[in-house]
């Protein structure tokens, strides 16, 4: 059903609810993960664009922080190359991590900030090396099967420091931060981040609202695959353990419960899949998602 269609009390009633929501964020800092169809379906996508716009305009600061998983396996198919994962991450030796850059820091982050300024908003386009602003250094990843080793998976990045001063100086400024997931090393090395790593901890030194992470499922689901619209860290690790998270959402688990224990106030995993999931995650009383409690 098209906006034009409702009946003029719908919309009021509608634009009243989200008016509580507005007064209490308003000033505040909202970190938006985004990826998955979101990223990908053109509707889905002009959404995003208005939402982030919106959002903007009734007073947020919203901070955008973007992957690009698709559109790297693209560009890696043509080039001859497949990817690899473990444990969530993608390897990235060195021509892979040009080929990353090129399409994060370039084609991916450009498109963004070219489709949010087209509705109306002020998108700057930023990686972790504008500013050094993402420092990290390589990560290593402890090897499931074998406790004690430990695996390298090439360029990926820990991240060991972010300076939140340039996000601030746009943020008073009207613009709207678009961010890269890539970081330099003390001597300049790249590094590719986990965008989902990068959301969270950008969302902690910000001292955000909240954290949103879209995603192409409806949440966090439980073995029968059943969402599951609130959840513990307790909760988390023993559906870890079990297997029901695995693969892909692991990181998004990890750097959600990592923020909601240092000081983000909600942390909300929603299915990008779903026109304006944005703000009905945080303008409605109606959720689509899950929310990571802090304990």
């Amino acid at each position: 059903m098209s906006i034009e269609n409702l009946a003029p009390g719908i919309k009021a009633a509608v634009l009243a609810e989200a008016l509580p929501y507005i007064k209490r964020f308003h000033g505040k800092t909202i970190v938006v993960k985004y990826g998955g169809n979101a990223m990908t379906d053109e509707h889905l996508k002009q959404c995003f664009a208005r939402d982030v716009v919106m959002l903007k305009l009734v007073g947020f600061n919203i901070v955008v922080v973007h992957g690009g998983g698709p559109q790297i396996e693209n560009l890696l198919a043509r080039v001859g190359k497949k990817g690899e994962f473990i444990q969530g991450m993608r390897v990235t030796d060195a021509e892979t991590m040009d080929l990353v850059e090129m399409v994060l820091g370039g084609q991916v982050n450009k498109e963004i900030v070219n489709l949010i300024n087209q509705h109306g908003g002020k998108a700057v386009g930023l990686t972790g090396k504008d500013g050094n602003f993402i420092r990290a250094k390589k990560l290593m990843l402890e090897d499931k099967d074998h406790p004690g080793d430990l695996i390298d998976v090439g360029q990926v990045g820990d991240i060991t420091q972010i300076d939140p001063s340039l996000i601030g100086l746009l943020d008073s400024g009207a613009f709207i931060p678009v961010i890269a997931p890539i970081g330099v090393g003390k001597d300049g090395e790249t590094y590719n981040i986990n965008a989902d790593v990068v959301a969270g901890k950008i969302a902690e030194v910000l001292k955000a609202e909240k954290l949103v992470l879209l995603t192409n499922t409806p949440g966090v689901l439980d073995k029968d695959g059943k969402l599951i619209t609130g959840i513990t860290p307790k909760q988390i690790d023993e559906m870890v353990d079990d297997g029901t998270l695995s693969g892909g959402m692991l990181p998004k688990i990890s750097s959600a419960l990592d923020a909601a224990r240092n000081g983000v106030k909600g942390v909300h995993i929603i299915d990008g899949r779903v026109e304006h999931a944005l703000l009905l995650e945080i303008l409605t009383d109606h959720g689509v998602g899950t929310m990571i409690k802090s304990h």
